[in-house]
C-alpha cells in the first residue's frame, strides 16, 4: 500500500486549517439540494403507507376498494405484490416491508398507496378497512421478559468472580435506574426518490447513511442483482443514526412502485407518521449491585442492562453490545458481571442512534459513581480519579488492554481549569442560603471505542480523478449528513497535490463508483474513507513523481508537491501544468483506494477481544440550578476538554462536539419517548416532543482540544469526535443529580432521578428525598 513505505512524511507538519463546511455557502443560501429538492420526472407518483392500528394481530381481512376508488390513486400494493424477499431487516429477516398475515408494532406498514399527488395518497392511505384478531402484546420489558420474548439471548461480560467480591466488599449498595428513548428528530425527514432505468434498472436517490446496504435490499426485495441497482447520496439533513438502517423502508417502498409501475415514485414520509414508523434510541432498566471499600474505590459491579428492542432485531445485537463495552467508561473494575437483556416487544423496532448504546452504559456507571460519593459523603469527582484506569488497572471487562489512557490528565487539567473545586464551594454556600433555588456541579469524563464491532465493516473504499487542467474528483463510500466528512476528505486529497481545496470537488456517494461500502457510523467516517481517499490520491501522486522525475531528470523523492506548484529537481510548474503533461506522457491519472483497520478482532461469544482500534477521550463540567418548586432546570455553564487528536479541521470539529453535547443534554432531560398500553407512540410530532432550542444552550460553554495526536497511525492522526461528545452531557444529569440532593444533603442518599430528567421527574425525586 501507498502509505506501508512512504517517499515522503505520512503527514504534513502543520496542523489543518479550520474550513467551513463546503456546503455552508449553498446551506445559507438554501441551495443545497436534498432529495425532496430533485426535479421530478413527467409521471412520478407519490406514496404512502396504509398503517397497522394494532400493537400485534392477526390480519383477518383487508378491504381497500376505498382506497382504489380515490381520485389519483393509480395502484396500490400489498405484501403479495413483492416479487422477491420482504424485508428490510440490517441481519434477521424479520423485518417486513408490508406485513404479510400478521402485525407486530402500531403503525407498521400494512399496505402502499400510489398516487398522482402526496396529498391524494396520504387521505386515500386513511382508508382501508382492516379486520384484526388481537393478539397478546408486549409493550413494556416488564411484560417481554414475562413473555420470554427476546431478540436473542441474554448476553454475558464479566471478570474474576463478582459474586464473591460483592459478598466480601467493605460497603454494598444497590440501585436502580430508567433510561429514557430518543427520537432523532432530523431536520430532513425520510425520503426516497427512484427512478426506472433501461433493462430492468433502477436508480434511487437515498437519504440514508447505508447506500450499500439499501442498494442490497432494494435488489432482493425485487429479486434482481445488486448490479440492477443504484443508490445515490448526494447529503442528508441530519440522520444520527436514524437512517442506518431505517431508511431502507422507504427507499424499497419507491422502488417497488417502480419496479411495478415502471413509472418514477417518490416517498417524503410525513413528520408525525416518521416518528411513529421509525425506530429510537433503546431505553434501558438499569440494576446495580456494587461493592466498593471506604474511600470510594470500587471492588466488584454487577450491572443488568434490560433493553427494550422494539419488535424486529434490526441492529440491537451490536447496540447492546455497545452498551455492555462501555459500562465501563473510564473506570477499571477488578471484578465485574455485566448482564445484557434484549427484549422483543411489540413496539416500533430500537435502532441506530449517534453513541450505538454507548451513553446508556456510560450514564449507569457514572450513576454508579454518583451513588457511591452520596453514600460516603465525598465528592463523586474524586471517586471517579480514584477508579481511573492506570498503570496495572488497564484492562477492560472485555480483556482489550487500553494502550492509549488520557484519561486521568484530561481529567486534571479540567478541574483545574473549569476552577471545579473553587466553584463547588461557591455552590454548596449558595444552596445553604437558598431554599427554593438549588446549584448542582458535576465533572465527568467520557472514553469511546472507536470502530466498528462487527469487524469486517471496518473498510472503505476511494475513488480519485486527476484531470488534465487539474482539476480533481473525489468519491468515496461515506455518505455527508451534515458533520462535515466531505470537507475532510477535500482537505485529505487537497493536501497530497499540495493544491488549494478548492481544486478538489466532492461527488456524491454512488454504489456504481465506489462498491460495497459500510454504513457512514460509529464514528469512523473520517478514519475509513479518509485514509482510502488518502491511498488513492498517493498512487496517483506518486505516479506523476515518477514521470516528472524522468522528464526532469531527478529522483521521484526530489519531486515535491506544494502549495506554490510542483517542483521537479530544477524545474518548477503548477500543478495544471504537472497534470498535463503526465496526461500527455500517457500516465493513469485515476486511482482507487482501500482501507481496512488494523489490529482488531472480538470473540462475540465469549466477549473477549480488541473490538477498538483506539479510544476517544473528554471530559466536561456542567453547572446547574433547579427550582424545587417547579422541577424546572437551567443549564448555567458547561466547560469542555475533548480529545480529537491532531484535528482534521478544528471547526467542523468545535462544531460536532458543541452539537453533540446540545442533542446529548436533551436526551437527558426534555426528551421524552412513552408508548401507551396498546403500544400506540405518544410523542410523535413536535407539539409532544421537545428537543432543545438556542436558549437552551448554556450561556458559557467553553470548549478546548487536548494537544496531542492519536498513538494510532490514523489519518494525520487524528481521531474521530462524530459521538464521544455526546456522552460529555452525563455531567448535566449528574448536575441535576447533585442539585436535587442539595434539598436534603444530611441524608446521604442518591436521589430517585430517571433520565430524562424532566420537571416531572425531577419533582418526584425531590419528593423521595423529603420523605
Amino acid at each position: 500500500m501507498a502509505d506501508s513505505n512512504p517517499r515522503w512524511p505520512l503527514w504534513p507538519e502543520t496542523a489543518m486549517p479550520a474550513l467551513p463546511h463546503d456546503s455552508a455557502h449553498l446551506h445559507v443560501a438554501g441551495l443545497a439540494r436534498y432529495v425532496d429538492d430533485d426535479p421530478e420526472l413527467p409521471g412520478t407518483l407519490h406514496l404512502a403507507f396504509g398503517h397497522s392500528s394494532e400493537a400485534r394481530a392477526r390480519i383477518v381481512a383487508l378491504d381497500l376498494a376505498a382506497v382504489r376508488a380515490f381520485p389519483g390513486v393509480v395502484a396500490v400494493f400489498v405484501a403479495a405484490d413483492i416479487p422477491g424477499t420482504n424485508n428490510v431487516g440490517p441481519i434477521a429477516q424479520d423485518d417486513p416491508v408490508l406485513a404479510d398475515g400478521e402485525v407486530i408494532s402500531h403503525g407498521q406498514p400494512v399496505y402502499l398507496v400510489a398516487a398522482e399527488t402526496r396529498l391524494a395518497a396520504r387521505k386515500a392511505a386513511q382508508l382501508g378497512k382492516v379486520t384484526y384478531a388481537p393478539l397478546e402484546a408486549a409493550i413494556t420489558v416488564e411484560q417481554a421478559r414475562s413473555a420470554g420474548s427476546r431478540i436473542e439471548a441474554d448476553q454475558r461480560m464479566a471478570r474474576g468472580d463478582a459474586a464473591g467480591a460483592l459478598a466480601e466488599a467493605e460497603h454494598r449498595l444497590a440501585g436502580h435506574l430508567r433510561i429514557g428513548a430518543q427520537d432523532h428528530f432530523y431536520l430532513e425527514g425520510q425520503v426516497a426518490h427512484a427512478r426506472p432505468g433501461e433493462d430492468g434498472q433502477i436508480h434511487v436517490v437515498s437519504s440514508s447513511q447505508h447506500p450499500s446496504e439499501v442498494q442490497h435490499l432494494v435488489a432482493h426485495l425485487l429479486g434482481k442483482s445488486s448490479a440492477d441497482v443504484t443508490v445515490e447520496v448526494r447529503r442528508m439533513g441530519g440522520a444520527f443514526g436514524g437512517k442506518e438502517s431505517q431508511a431502507a423502508l422507504f427507499a424499497a417502498a419507491a422502488a417497488l412502485v417502480v419496479h411495478r409501475t415502471g413509472r418514477p415514485a417518490k416517498f417524503r414520509c410525513d413528520r408525525d407518521d416518521d416518528m411513529i414508523v421509525t425506530g429510537k434510541r433503546h431505553d434501558f432498566e438499569v440494576e446495580y449491585d456494587v461493592g466498593h471499600d471506604g474511600e470510594g474505590r470500587l471492588e466488584a459491579v454487577s450491572l443488568r442492562f434490560s433493553g427494550r428492542c422494539g419488535a424486529t432485531m434490526d441492529l440491537s445485537p451490536g447496540i447492546n453490545d455497545r452498551t455492555m463495552f462501555h459500562a465501563d467508561n473510564c473506570y477499571f473494575l477488578p471484578a465485574a458481571e455485566i448482564v445484557s437483556e434484549r427484549l422483543k416487544t411489540n413496539t416500533v423496532s430500537a435502532t441506530a442512534f449517534r453513541g450505538f448504546g454507548g451513553p446508556q452504559g456510560m450514564l449507569a456507571i457514572e450513576r454508579v459513581c454518583d451513588h457511591v460519593a452520596a453514600r460516603l459523603g465525598l465528592d463523586p469527582l474524586d471517586v471517579r480519579q480514584r477508579n481511573l484506569y492506570g498503570p496495572g488497572h488497564d484492562v477492560t471487562p472485555y480483556s482489550m488492554t487500553i494502550e492509549d489512557n488520557i484519561a486521568p490528565q484530561i481529567i486534571a487539567r479540567l478541574r483545574e481549569t473549569s476552577r471545579y473545586d473553587a466553584r463547588r464551594e461557591a455552590i454548596a454556600a449558595f444552596n445553604a442560603g437558598s431554599p427554593v433555588l438549588k446549584k448542582g456541579l458535576a465533572l465527568t469524563p467520557v472514553k469511546f471505542g472507536i470502530s466498528f464491532t462487527t469487524t469486517h465493516l471496518n473498510q472503505a473504499g476511494a475513488l480519485v480523478h486527476v484531470y488534465a487542467d487539474g482539476s480533481i474528483q473525489a468519491n468515496h463510500g461515506g455518505t455527508e449528513m451534515g458533520q462535515g466528512l466531505h470537507i475532510k476528505i477535500t482537505q485529505i486529497v487537497a493536501d497530497v497535490f499540495g493544491v488549494d481545496v478548492n481544486r478538489v470537488r466532492i461527488t456524491a456517494t454512488r454504489t456504481d463508483k465506489v462498491p460495497n461500502t459500510s454504513a457512514t457510523a460509529a464514528s469512523s467516517g473520517a478514519d475509513l474513507n479518509g485514509m482510502a481517499a488518502w491511498r488513492a490520491a498517493m498512487a496517483i501522486r506518486e505516479r506523476m513523481a515518477d514521470f516528472l522525475a524522468g522528464a526532469f531528470g531527478c529522483t521521484a523523492q526530489d519531486v515535491r508537491f506544494t502549495p506554490g506548484g510542483v517542483i521537479a529537481g530544477e524545474a518548477r510548474l503548477s500543478f495544471a501544468d504537472a497534470a498535463r503533461k503526465a496526461w500527455l506522457g500517457r500516465i493513469s491519472l485515476s486511482s482507487t483506494g482501500f482501507y481496512a483497520t488494523p489490529e482488531i478482532a472480538y470473540d462475540r461469544a465469549a466477549h473477549r477481544g480488541h473490538p477498538f482500534y483506539y479510544f476517544a477521550y473528554g471530559a466536561a463540567v456542567s453547572e446547574v440550578v433547579v427550582d424545587t418548586l417547579t422541577g424546572e432546570h437551567k443549564v448555567l455553564a458547561v466547560d469542555i476538554l475533548h480529545d480529537v487528536g491532531r484535528s482534521l479541521n478544528p471547526a467542523i470539529d468545535r462544531g460536532q462536539i458543541e452539537g453533540g453535547f446540545v442533542q446529548g443534554q436533551g436526551w437527558l432531560t426534555t426528551e421524552v419517548v412513552e408508548w401507551d398500553a396498546k403500544g400506540r407512540l405518544l410523542n410523535h410530532s413536535p407539539a409532544t416532543y421537545k428537543v432543545l432550542t438556542a436558549s437552551d444552550r448554556p450561556g458559557h460553554m467553553r470548549i478546548d482540544f487536548w494537544e496531542g495526536e492519536n498513538v494510532k497511525p490514523t489519518i494525520h492522526r487524528s481521531k474521530a469526535v462524530g459521538e464521544p461528545p455526546l456522552m460529555l452531557a452525563n455531567s448535566v444529569f449528574c448536575a441535576i443529580s447533585a442539585a436535587i440532593a442539595a434539598v436534603n444533603p444530611a441524608r446521604r442518599e442518591l436521589p430517585a432521578l430517571d433520565a430524562p430528567a424532566t420537571p416531572e421527574a425531577v419533582l418526584r425525586a425531590i419528593a423521595g428525598l423529603r420523605a
